[in-house]
């Protein structure tokens, strides 16, 4: 069974930093596309940032400079290095695994503070 679990959410100030883990249970070799979507209050989830199994990446115009995902296939994680940030970054922030299934782990809040 596969099993996402996000770490290294808080809260931070605007113009602060953090960076977010996905670490999964089995080899992340296995998922085509790997991704980062947040979800704010009353607002449907959206996507943040994918990086496919040869590092190509893509992101939403929002977070475009200022977010870097990337993947370590040795360690199975999955990172989101989240620089510049503002208090409309503010959500909670799934990981999320696709190959034949896609997979969602249980989600890490981040607040960021005005």
């Amino acid at each position: 069974q596969v099993q996402l679990v996000e770490s290294g959410g808080g809260l931070v100030q605007a113009g602060g930093s953090l960076r977010l883990s996905c670490a999964a249970s089995v080899s992340i070799f296995s998922f085509n596309t790997m991704g980062w979507y947040r979800q704010a209050p009353g607002k449907q989830r959206e996507l943040v940032a994918t990086i496919t199994s040869n590092g190509t990446s893509n992101y939403a115009d929002s977070v475009k400079g200022r977010f870097t995902i990337s993947r370590d296939n040795a360690k199975n994680t999955l990172y989101l290095q989240m620089n510049s940030l503002k208090p409309e970054d503010t959500a909670v922030y799934f990981c999320n695994a696709a190959n034949f299934l896609s997979y969602w782990g249980q989600g890490t809040q981040v607040t960021v503070s005005s």
